[in-house]
C-alpha cells in the first residue's frame, strides 16, 4: 500500500517537472535577486521620472566606460537601499553603462514583469516540493554563472542585522563570495564604490529631531528621501570612486596569504573607509559646535601644560591664564555655517554676474584635487590680489561639490557687521604679528591643529597680504610653519598643499593700491568701506582667471628627506619650510595666466619711443606673444582666440580710462592711430605690466646679459655671470627655482631668441651666437621689464650712500627713501614715476641690508653695486 502511494507521488513529481520545464523555459533558476533591464513600460517610465533630475558626473562615469574588456563591474554602495539600486539600474541603462541586474541580498518581486513573477513563484514551489527548502542563488552557483556571463551586479556594505546574519547565522557574505569566485576566474572583477548625495551639509555631532524620526541626510528614511526628491531633485547628485580591481587586491603581497574570510573583512573595511572619505571630501568632516571645539582645544594636554607653565612663570592665577586663552579662542575661531555659505553663494552669483564677464577655471585640476582630498586635509594657497580672492575660492568650492575651506583672514576684517558674517562663512582671524603674545601664539597653533585633526580644509595667502604691485610677493612663512608643526605633531595622516593662481583683467581695488604705492596711507577696513563698495557694481572688470596647481603631498615631500620628520632639528625644519614656501610661490608663478591687459601695458611701457604707433605696439605685442607661446605660458582665453582683437579691446579700454591718449600723426598721408602715455597713469600701467612680469623675467635677465657683453657675437657661457647676478639682485622681486642653475635659464632663453630671429647660432662654432640687426631692438624690449626696478634700487642705494648706519630708525627708513626718490625724480635723476614705489624700496633695502650695505661706511660694497646698477641702467637707456 505504502509503495503504491510513493509511486503515485513520484509520478506527480515527474508530471510537474515536465510541465514546469516547459513553463520555465528549461531552467529552474528564477530568483528575485535578478532584475532584468527589460521591464514593463509603465514601471520604466515612472522610475525614469522619479530619477530624472539626479546629476551624474560625466568625468566619473568615464571610469566605468574605460574598464578593461571582459571585466565584470560590481557596484558598491554603503547602506542597503532599494531606491539607490533602482536608480543605478534605471539611469545606467539610459546612459549606456553596464546595468546592475544582479542584486546581492536584494529581492524584487512586484516590480518584475508578470511573466517573471509567475516563473519565480513556480520555480520556488517546485524547488520546495523537491527539497523542502527555498532555492539559494549562492549555493546553486546562479550568481557566479551570471557574473561570468558578463552581467553587472550591485552590493551594499551595510544593512540592518547584516553583520549578525553573517557572523552568527553564517549567512553567505557577498564579498567573500566574490573573492572566492575571483580566485577561480581569470576575468577581473571590479568593485566600483558609489554614493548618492541628498545634501552637501556636513553631518552634525548631535543629530537633530529630523534625523531621529526620518533618518540622516546620508541615509534618509523613505519619507525624508521622497520629500527631498520632490523638493530639490536637482541638488541630488552621484559620485563615483576609483574602482578596486579585486584580482589585484587578493594577489597583493599584504593580503595574498590571508584566508578568504580575512580578505573579505579587510576589503569591507577599506571600501567603507573609501566611501566615508569620499563623502567627507564633499560635505566636509563631522561638524561640531563651536563650544565643543573650544572645550577640546582648551582641555588638551599640550595646552593645559603650557597654561600651567605660563601662569607659573608670570606669577598669575591659573584661572586668569585660562580666561585669557578662552578669550583668544573667541577672537580667533570661525563659526562655520552651511546656511550662511548657501546665502553667500546666491549673493556672489549675482555680484559676479554684474561685475565680471565670467570665471575661467581649470576644472580638471579641481576634480583631481577633490580626489586627493580623500588622503588628508587640503591647504589651498592662492596668490592675493583682491578681497574678491577668498570669496571666489569658496564660491567655486561650494559650486563644485567640495566643502568650503576655513580661511585665514587678517584681524582687520573682523569689524562689525562683516566679521560675524565672515566667521559664519568659515573665516578665522589672525593677528598681523604674534610679537609679545606667547599665549595667543600657542592657542592659535592649537586651533590650527584641531582644524586639521577634524579634517577641515584650510585656505591661506602665502604673501601675507594683498599684492599692491600686481606681481607675486615673496612668501611669508609664519603660518606655513604653524601648519607644518601641526602636521609634525600628528594632526593628520597627510597634508596636501594646492598652489592657486587668481588673476583679473582689472582689479577692483586698483585706485587704492596706486595711492598706497605712491605713499598714501592704507585705510582700515570698516563699515563705511563696505557701503562705498556698492560703486564697484556699476563697472565691469573683465574676467577672473583661476588655475589650480597639482597638489603637493607632504608625505611625498618628506619621503625625499633623509631625516624623519619627527626627528628633524629646527634648522633643517626651517630649511624645509622655506623650501616649501618658495616651491608653492614658483608653482603659482607657473600657473599664472597672462591677460591682454598685462601684455598691452608691457608693450606701452617698455618702448623708449615718446609717440606710440598702433602698428609699432602690435609688433611689440607679437614679439611678446611669440615668446610666451614658445615658453608654453598660460594665456587668457581671449589671447588664444584672437590676440590682435584682444589687444584692440584693451587699447580702447586704456583710452577710455585715460591711460593713453590718441594724437594725430605728424605725417599728413599717414592716418594710422598714434598714442602718448598719460604720465599720471604710468603707475597704473605698471601694475598691469607686473601681472605678467614673472613670465618675462628670465628673458629680461638673459637679454640684459647679452647686451652687457657689448658684442654682436658671444658664447652662451659669457652670459652666466650676468644672469646669476641679476637673478640674485632681484631675488626679492622674482622667485626662481633653486634646483635650476642659471645655465638652464640662459640656454632656454637663447633657444627662444633664436626662434624669434633675435639670435643666430654660429655656423661652425658650438655655443656661439650672433646678434641679428633686428634682434638688438627686441633685446631692449625684453630687458625693459627691469627699468623701473633698477631705478628703485638706484634710489635706495643713494639712501645708503648718504646716511651712516643707525642714523635713521628702521621704522622711518622707507619714508626717508621715499622722500629722496621724490627729490631725485624732480631733479630728473630718475625718469620713471613708477619707480617711486614703497614696496620696491622695501625690497631693495632688504636686499642691500642682507648683502652688507647698511650705511655710508660700507664704501666698497656701495661702489660695487653703484657700478653695476649704473652699467645696466646705461644699457637700458641707450
Amino acid at each position: 500500500m505504502f509503495q503504491k502511494i510513493k509511486d503515485f507521488i513520484r509520478y506527480l513529481q515527474t508530471m510537474a517537472s515536465d510541465w514546469t520545464d516547459t513553463a520555465l523555459e528549461g531552467t529552474h533558476h528564477h530568483y528575485r535577486c535578478f532584475f532584468p533591464r527589460d521591464r514593463g513600460k509603465i514601471t520604466e517610465l515612472a522610475l525614469r521620472f522619479i530619477f530624472s533630475g539626479i546629476r551624474l558626473n560625466e568625468e566619473q562615469t568615464r571610469m566605468i566606460r574605460e574598464l578593461p574588456e571582459g571585466a565584470v563591474p560590481v557596484y558598491i554602495n554603503k547602506y542597503k537601499s532599494d531606491f539607490e539600486y533602482l536608480f543605478y539600474h534605471i539611469r545606467y541603462n539610459q546612459e549606456g553603462l553596464p546595468v546592475p541586474e544582479i542584486g546581492f541580498d536584494y529581492a524584487f518581486f512586484w516590480l518584475q514583469s508578470l511573466s517573471r513573477i509567475f516563473k519565480i513563484i513556480l520555480s520556488h514551489i517546485l524547488y520546495f516540493c523537491k527539497n523542502f527548502a527555498l532555492p539559494n542563488p549562492y549555493s546553486s552557483d546562479y550568481i557566479r554563472e551570471e557574473l561570468k556571463a558578463g552581467r553587472a551586479a550591485f552590493l551594499s556594505l551595510v544593512e540592518e542585522k547584516g553583520f549578525y546574519l553573517r557572523f552568527v547565522k553564517e549567512k553567505t557574505d557577498p564579498l567573500r563570495y566574490l573573492i572566492e569566485m575571483q580566485k577561480e576566474n581569470e576575468s577581473p572583477l571590479y568593485l566600483i564604490p558609489q554614493l548618492i548625495f541628498y545634501s552637501k551639509k556636513p553631518r552634525r555631532a548631535t543629530p537633530g529631531l529630523m534625523d531621529f524620526f526620518f533618518g540622516s541626510q546620508e541615509n534618509p528614511g523613505k519619507i525624508r528621501r521622497m520629500f527631498m526628491i520632490l523638493r530639490q531633485n536637482e541638488n541630488i547628485f552621484v559620485e563615483i570612486s576609483e574602482p578596486v580591481n579585486l584580482q589585484e587586491f587578493i594577489t597583493h603581497k599584504l593580503y595574498k596569504d590571508l584566508s578568504s574570510e580575512e580578505q573579505a573583512l579587510l576589503l569591507r573595511r577599506q571600501l567603507l573607509i573609501r566611501l566615508n572619505r569620499h563623502r567627507q571630501s564633499i560635505t566636509g568632516p563631522l561638524l561640531k559646535s563651536r563650544a565643543e571645539l573650544k572645550e577640546n582645544i582648551l582641555t588638551n594636554k599640550r595646552l593645559r601644560s603650557y597654561m600651567e607653565n605660563y601662569a607659573e612663570t608670570r606669577k598669575i592665577p591659573l584661572r586668569r591664564a585660562r580666561k585669557e586663552a578662552d578669550g583668544y579662542i573667541d577672537e580667533i575661531a570661525a563659526k562655520y555655517s552651511l546656511n550662511m555659505i548657501q546665502i553667500f553663494s546666491l549673493v556672489l552669483r549675482w555680484v559676479f554676474g554684474i561685475m565680471f564677464e565670467g570665471i575661467s577655471v581649470n576644472r580638471d585640476a579641481l576634480q583631481r584635487i577633490r580626489t586627493l582630498s580623500r588622503k588628508g586635509p587640503v591647504v589651498l594657497v592662492p596668490c592675493h590680489k583682491s578681497h574678491i580672492d577668498y570669496l571666489v575660492i569658496s564660491y567655486l568650492m561650494y559650486n563644485n561639490d567640495m566643502p568650503c575651506p576655513y580661511i585665514a583672514a587678517g584681524k582687520n576684517l573682523s569689524f562689525w557687521p562683516m566679521g560675524p558674517i565672515f566667521r559664519n562663512a568659515g573665516a578665522f582671524f589672525i593677528r598681523r604679528t604674534f610679537k609679545g603674545a606667547v599665549l595667543y601664539s600657542k592657542v592659535f597653533s592649537e586651533y590650527i591643529y584641531k582644524i586639521l585633526e577634524e579634517g577641515f580644509n584650510i585656505e591661506f595667502f602665502i604673501e601675507g597680504g594683498r599684492s599692491r604691485t600686481g606681481k607675486l610677493l615673496q612668501p611669508k612663512l609664519g603660518f606655513l610653519s604653524i601648519l607644518l608643526n601641526a602636521f609634525k605633531a600628528g594632526a593628520s595622516e597627510d597634508l596636501i598643499f594646492v598652489p592657486v593662481f587668481i588673476g583679473y583683467d582689472r582689479v577692483p581695488e586698483e585706485g587704492a593700491y596706486l595711492r598706497e604705492l605712491e605713499g598714501g596711507k592704507k585705510n582700515p577696513e570698516n563699515l563705511k568701506q563696505v557701503i562705498r563698495a556698492r560703486k564697484f557694481l556699476r563697472k565691469r572688470y573683465g574676467r577672473i582667471y583661476i588655475r589650480f596647481h597639482e597638489g603637493i603631498l607632504m608625505s611625498e615631500v618628506l619621503a625625499e628627506k633623509e631625516t624623519p620628520f619627527q626627528d628633524m632639528p629646527s634648522k633643517e625644519f626651517n630649511t624645509l619650510c622655506r623650501s616649501l614656501g618658495h616651491r608653492i610661490v614658483n608653482a603659482i608663478d607657473r600657473m599664472s595666466v597672462i591677460t591682454p591687459h598685462a601684455i598691452v601695458a608691457s608693450a606701452i611701457l617698455n618702448t623708449r619711443r615718446k609717440r606710440l604707433s598702433y602698428s609699432g605696439l602690435l609688433a611689440d605685442i607679437e614679439t611678446y606673444m611669440n615668446y610666451l607661446s614658445n615658453q608654453k605660458a598660460q594665456l587668457a582665453d581671449t589671447l588664444l582666440l584672437d590676440h590682435v582683437r584682444a589687444a584692440d579691446y584693451v587699447m580702447d579700454n586704456y583710452i577710455q580710462r585715460k591711460f593713453i591718449e590718441v594724437i594725430e600723426s605728424q605725417e599728413e598721408e599717414d592716418d594710422e592711430k598714434c598714442f602718448v602715455i598719460n604720465p599720471a597713469k604710468r603707475t597704473a600701467l605698471e601694475y598691469y605690466k607686473n601681472n605678467c612680469i614673472t613670465a618675462f623675467s628670465p628673458a629680461a635677465f638673459t637679454a640684459l646679459a647679452v647686451l652687457n657683453t657689448d658684442a654682436f657675437q658671444f658664447a652662451g657661457a659669457d652670459l652666466y655671470e650676468s644672469f646669476a647676478f641679476l637673478q640674485d639682485f632681484f631675488s626679492n622681486e622674482f622667485s626662481s627655482d633653486a634646483e635650476r642653475p642659471p645655465e638652464h635659464y640662459v640656454h632656454k632663453n637663447i633657444k627662444a631668441f633664436i626662434d624669434e630671429a633675435i639670435l643666430m647660432p654660429h655656423p661652425s662654432m658650438p655655443d656661439r651666437y650672433n646678434l641679428t640687426s633686428a634682434g638688438f631692438r627686441k633685446l631692449k624690449l625684453f630687458a625693459a621689464f627691469l627699468n623701473s626696478y633698477f631705478e628703485s634700487y638706484w634710489i635706495t642705494l643713494h639712501f645708503f650712500m648718504r646716511y651712516p648706519r643707525n642714523f635713521v630708525e628702521p621704522d622711518n627708513r622707507i619714508k626717508k627713501i621715499q622722500s629722496m626718490g621724490n627729490r631725485m625724480f624732480r631733479k630728473k635723476e630718475v625718469e620713471l614715476p613708477e619707480a617711486l614705489s614703497r614696496i620696491n624700496y622695501k625690497n631693495a633695502a632688504d636686499y642691500f641690508l642682507s648683502n652688507g650695505v647698511k650705511g655710508s661706511e660700507d664704501e666698497e660694497k656701495i661702489e660695487f653695486y653703484r657700478k653695476k646698477i649704473r652699467r645696466y641702467m646705461e644699457l637700458l637707456q641707450s
